[in-house]
């Protein structure tokens, strides 16, 4: 305690500094203005030693601070709650999971990781000493105050993980507070209302409540906060703990032998001002043995008291120097003799850094616990048979749950909700409304931390379960509260299967739904005991892996900049207006580590009243008509779950899956004929190609055929031969809004595709009119259409609810992304209608064109080919196959796989420079992209609509985005 600087700042303040120097004041960064200058005057008048912040913002906090550190004579030791973070007690800073989520863990690495980002959050906000680790040992399922604070019920895990978090902590500069001492765990009373009693005797405390204080003092532990406690045990005298000179000083001092600094819980607590009126309580702290005085209740009171106390002889001078030494020394360790006030540049994003991210995320993800499992349920298996329902019970908002979004990204999901209490009528409504599904996914939310309201689980909640395992309908319980809840829900054991979450953050919601479907395995394990059935450590596992997990690039070894990175690729690209907007989306080892939305469906501006559009061939100027209902003056920002025209990916995402399941079947082979699959083609020059060279684009078809030319008059205009604005049974295929073609279409353009000639030289060309007939070759094979078929074998298998054709008969217009402005054929804005002309005649069902998709989705189906077609536990596509389709098939003069496309010559017109000669993909028309590259185990999905309003917007392919993109995602894999 002896310093330079220490014996500088001792000479300078008088004795009644020195002592005000022992209180840390209570500070908020979200009062009146009124309740800021009471605090600087505190600062100012009484040269208060530091400061306690509670709720706030971050950057309102820091220029609070600034402010208040320029005002003190002496820097402000500064503190806060920070048990799970910096988040506990600020709003816009990421939220670290409650320390019981994290008792039941394994891999406590993380939890000193945890602890090295916390010391980091401090640090950025001008802060020095965090009141965490809660080292308390929550043997007490009633305890009405620690519970979900503490690590759990056994001390040497309570031990293990509070030192790492501690250690972590401290070795980034910032003071930990272990707390709550003598023991906090075995009470049924809350301190801040009341003085509990310690009802135990001293060999009990020193087998359970005093071993984790133990261990992290061995540890290196810096300071202790003692709690408003009763314990006979250790004083004879009743009163509150933090008063007591037997417990604070004979037993932590001298006989456990801490030499850090000790702080008193909040003194404005019941547990102390009840026993003893504010002064008085702040006086007997100091002749306990406490150093640091926190949140007294009236501090000139105090101060004046103290004096009293040392003018008397209840307090010695040479006391309070001793404390004040430690506080300053502590400061000096902080670097308060070096301060500099905060800087609020870049303050939010440095909060919420990547790998702060990161680790609650993955923190949250090992805490999932599966208490259990029928029949190995989950995860669960054949999408395709189950019709799923979501139930919240204990919703306080009409809008969907975190949870319930999570489940939608796997599954076709009906969402229900109800009140913890809702009435008989409303329990009747939702049993008849959930009659049609054959699993229930319950989630119980806004559950209640207090063991007298039976933590949140009301007699309606258990009535309701009831009345569902009743029904025979299979449920899935996801609790989203205290592990002492679990045991409240009466028919817990009826359920199919139950997953605790511990809490309800968005993480945890998301990652309980991760667990259910197979994104991430279940591994966590009990802190507490629940019942007989569930004892502490219990939990059953289930093996990651099985259909797409969500989560962030350091979860698979990926540069945590890469989302920074794609963020100024694809705003370089909206800046140049090379789409309106767009979906990206990465994935590594089945690890969805980027997945977000940029710009707009359109640009601003668009709809009626706008100016005409020079548009079209020639520079010739045509008005481009939006029909009324179609106004687009205000953009719609571009959502994950949007849906995109895939354009030629529908290549392979629809016509290919459907080849490999037919061939998988042996009802096709590449190693046969065009003439052989299609008996309108036998006596023509397509009789005898070889389906290897088809789908390797190298059979001499011609690229395209216009199609759509043929059918209009020399002016432009549509015959009335082929087109109606109403559908009709002659009339049935949508072209576009307003437009409907005529049924015999489909048999002209196969007939037109069989007459065309092929082209003279051989090579690779790549065409689309194979494609188009492909829809034909299922149905002859199978005896289902083409959308119906893939729905049942591909898409529904996968969970994919997004892929297929016709958009507007599934989803609503506002999210599905208008294209172009089409002022050659159509003449309107294409939006929920196909772009290709070609499959647009054929009513947008075709193998070349007219898939519609969100990125989500073509992840699924674009996994699945680097699964080697397995996905969600069933084998999709044969292997073999798989492998054959994706390799070269005529290198080196055509570059192509089996329909897949693979990198060109000149990487950056398709791929990327550091691709691998195994990836393979593909590009479409409209701005669309995915790509794998095994060697890295990667896939890479970009969705615009590049061709709004008007295709000649070449940028996309000018800036090289999708290559970019692909090159952006391997370099930032590891």
């Amino acid at each position: 305690m002896h310093s330079p600087w220490v014996d500088s700042v001792m000479r300078v303040l008088t004795p009644d500094q020195r002592a005000a120097q022992l209180f840390m004041v209570a500070a908020y960064s979200n009062r009146k203005r009124i309740d800021e200058d009471s605090i600087s005057t505190l600062i100012q008048q009484y040269g208060i030693g530091g400061l306690i912040f509670f709720q706030g913002g971050p950057v309102r906090q820091s220029k609070l601070l600034n402010r208040y550190q320029s005002q003190s004579r002496v820097p402000l030791l500064v503190a806060l709650d920070g048990e799970w973070g910096v988040g506990m007690r600020l709003d816009s800073v990421v939220k670290f999971p409650y320390q019981m989520s994290l008792g039941g863990e394994t891999d406590t690495t993380l939890l000193y990781d945890m602890g090295r980002e916390v010391a980091y959050q401090f640090k950025r906000l001008g802060m020095h000493v965090n009141f965490a680790p809660v080292v308390d040992v929550n043997n007490n399922p009633a305890n009405p105050v620690i519970g979900f604070r503490s690590w759990g019920e056994n001390p040497a895990a309570v031990a293990r993980d509070g030192r790492q978090y501690m250690r972590g902590m401290q070795d980034a500069g910032i003071l930990a507070v272990a707390k709550h001492f003598p023991g906090h765990g075995d009470v049924d009373a809350d301190s801040h209302l009341a003085l509990p009693t310690v009802r135990v005797d001293r060999r009990r405390l020193d087998t359970l409540e005093l071993p984790p204080f133990r261990s992290l003092m061995a540890g290196g532990l810096g300071g202790m906060m003692v709690a408003h406690l009763n314990v006979p045990a250790l004083d004879t005298v009743s009163g509150p703990s933090t008063l007591s000179k037997p417990i604070i000083t004979s037993l932590l001092r001298d006989e456990m032998g801490f030499k850090g600094l000790i702080f008193t819980d909040a003194m404005n607590m019941k547990g102390v001002i009840s026993k003893f009126p504010p002064g008085e309580a702040d006086v007997r702290a100091l002749i306990a043995g406490n150093d640091i005085l926190e949140f007294s209740k009236n501090i000139p009171l105090a101060l004046r008291m103290v004096r009293a106390a040392v003018d008397s002889g209840r307090l010695t001078q040479q006391e309070i120097d001793v404390h004040c030494r430690r506080v300053l020394a502590l400061k000096q360790w902080a670097g308060l003799n070096r301060y500099r006030p905060i800087k609020l540049q870049n303050l939010y994003q440095d909060l919420n850094a990547p790998h702060a991210q990161y680790l609650s995320h993955r923190l949250t993800e090992l805490s999932i616990t599966l208490l259990r499992n029928q029949k190995n349920l989950l995860p669960l298996q054949r999408l395709d048979t189950l019709r799923v329902a979501t139930l919240v019970l204990g919703s306080t908002s009409p809008d969907t749950t975190d949870f319930q979004k999570a489940v939608a990204d796997y599954a076709p999901t009906a969402h229900f909700r109800a009140a913890a209490t809702p009435t008989l009528d409303e329990l009747a409504q939702l049993r008849t409304a959930l009659k049609p599904y054959n699993l229930i996914l319950v989630s119980l939310q806004n559950l209640g931390r207090l063991p007298a309201t039976s933590f949140g689980i009301t007699p309606e909640t258990n009535l309701l379960l009831r009345e569902l395992v009743n029904q025979k309908q299979t449920l899935v319980l996801s609790v989203f509260g205290s592990a002492y809840a679990v045991a409240k829900v009466r028919d817990l054991d009826r359920a199919a299967a139950v997953v605790l979450a511990y809490q309800e953050s968005p993480n945890a919601q998301n990652l309980a739904a991760q667990a259910i479907f197979g994104g991430i395995g279940a591994s966590g394990r009990l802190p507490v005991t629940v019942s007989d059935r569930y004892p502490r450590g219990f939990g059953l596992r289930t093996a990651p892996g099985f259909r797409l997990r969500y989560a962030n690039p350091e979860d698979v070894s990926m540069d945590p900049r890469l989302e920074a990175r794609v963020d100024s690729l694809v705003g370089r690209a909206l800046a140049a207006q090379a789409f309106p907007g767009g979906q990206v989306l990465i994935a590594r080892r089945g690890t969805v580590v980027l997945r977000k939305s940029y710009g707009n469906q359109t640009y601003a501006g668009e709809g009626i009243g706008d100016k005409e559009k020079v548009i079209g061939n020639k520079g010739n100027k045509v008005v481009s008509p939006i029909p009324s209902s179609l106004s687009l003056t205000v953009p719609r920002p571009v959502r994950n779950d949007d849906l995109y025209d895939l354009a030629s990916m529908t290549k392979l995402m629809a016509a290919t899956p459907a080849l490999l399941k037919l061939q998988g079947a042996g009802k096709f082979s590449p190693d046969s004929t065009m003439g052989n699959y299609f008996g309108f083609l036998r006596g023509t020059n397509k009789a005898d190609l070889k389906m290897r060279d088809v789908l390797a684009h190298q059979a001499r078809l011609k690229a395209w055929i216009p199609f759509w030319q043929e059918l209009r008059k020399k002016n432009g205009e549509m015959r009335r031969r082929y087109f109606r604005a109403d559908s009709s049974a002659r009339f049935p295929l949508p072209v576009a809004a307003g437009l409907w073609a005529r049924k015999n279409l489909p048999a002209r353009i196969y007939k037109e595709i069989g007459e065309s000639p092929l082209n003279e030289k051989p090579g690779y060309v790549y065409s689309d009119l194979s494609f188009i007939l492909y829809p034909e070759l299922v149905k002859a094979r199978t005896g289902q259409t083409f959308d119906a078929y893939l729905q049942q074998q591909v898409y529904r298998p996968l969970g994919a609810t997004t892929l297929g054709f016709r958009p507007t008969n599934r989803f609503p217009l506002a999210r599905i992304v208008p294209t172009e402005v089409d002022s050659a054929f159509r003449r309107q804005l294409l939006h929920g209608t196909v772009h290709d002309e070609g499959a647009a005649l054929l009513g947008g069902l075709s193998g070349h064109a007219g898939l519609f998709g969100d990125a989500n989705d073509v992840a699924k189906l674009a996994q699945t080919y680097a699964w080697g077609g397995r996905y969600g536990g069933q084998q999709l596509f044969d292997k073999t196959i798989m492998d054959e389709w994706t390799r070269c098939q005529f290198c080196p003069d055509n570059r192509r796989a089996l329909a897949f496309d693979r990198p060109a010559a000149n990487p950056m017109v398709n791929s990327a420079k550091s691709a691998s000669q195994r990836s393979y993909g593909h590009t479409g028309f409209t701005g669309t992209y995915f790509w794998v590259e095994p060697e890295k185990d990667l896939v890479v999905i970009l969705l615009t609509n590049r061709v709004h309003p008007t295709r000649r917007n070449n940028k996309l392919t000018e800036l090289s985005v999708r290559s970019s993109l692909l090159q952006l995602a391997i370099e930032a894999a590891r």
